[in-house]
């Protein structure tokens, strides 16, 4: 989970924030579909390293990309808040599948990924396609 930290730097700055923490979610799905398909040692040790390697794309990219969006000024409060509401999601998600697979199981906790992955891979496509949109400029109306 931290190993890949060494090189994602170095990976971000070849290929782009947006295409690492893509990678990563990808990552995540086919950790997801893995796990799906067994439960034995293999199984776990191969989904715990893509999880792994995910979560560590999809974490240090959108937190690269979380640096562009305040003004030096604003970075303590910004990078507290984004960590108070990140962990606070995961403490809520750990717990949740906790229940989730005393309830429904071990392929429950899997297939859940798969929404909530396209929901980040939705908002990142959105993110990205807005920025590359033209700028418009509401106070000058159409060119003549």
């Amino acid at each position: 989970m931290y190993l890949p930290s060494f090189v994602t730097g170095s990976l971000i700055a070849r290929f782009g924030k947006e295409r690492i923490v893509a990678t990563g979610l990808a990552l995540l799905l086919i950790c997801a579909a893995i796990a799906l398909t067994g439960a034995d040692i293999a199984h776990f040790w191969a989904t715990l390293i893509i999880l792994g390697v995910g979560w560590n794309f999809g974490f240090v990219g959108a937190t690269a990309m979380l640096t562009e969006t305040y003004r030096p000024e604003e970075a303590a409060r910004a990078q507290g808040l984004n960590d108070f509401l990140l962990f606070g999601s995961v403490a809520l998600a750990s717990a949740g599948s906790g229940g989730v697979f005393a309830l429904a199981g071990w392929n429950a906790v899997n297939v859940v990924v798969f929404p909530v992955v396209a929901l980040a891979l939705a908002a990142l496509l959105w993110l990205v396609l807005a920025s590359r949109a033209p700028a418009v400029s509401g106070s000058d109306g159409p060119p003549p």
